[in-house]
């Protein structure tokens, strides 16, 4: 899901040299986004799911949403880069409720 919204990102603002050398990069970033994202789950799973499931399902979530805002914020709408077609670096799409 990360990886898509960084994407979508990408295109809407123009960012990168193209579309194949920005889905090259995705490419290489999608491991390490997973890694990532399930390493959380992992320990979660071993610390607190053993004995409160609903605890670590919920901490899991929470924490699952947090990283993809984070990796899609970091990633996806970069503060350096002069986006003419995002007035602030940020896509049409992405919600006005969500900090960007």
């Amino acid at each position: 899901m990360s990886v898509t919204a960084i994407g979508r990102a990408w295109a809407a603002c123009d960012v990168g040299s193209g579309t194949a050398a920005n889905g090259m990069t995705l490419l290489l970033l999608a491991p390490l986004i997973w890694i990532a994202a399930a390493v959380p789950w992992v320990v979660l799973h071993t610390t607190l799911g053993r004995r409160h499931r609903g605890a670590a399902l919920a901490a899991g979530l929470v924490l699952t949403l947090w990283l993809t805002w984070f990796l899609v914020t970091w990633l996806g709408m970069p503060d350096s880069y002069p986006a003419p077609s995002c007035p602030g670096n940020v896509p049409p799409w992405w919600p006005g409720f969500i900090p960007a």
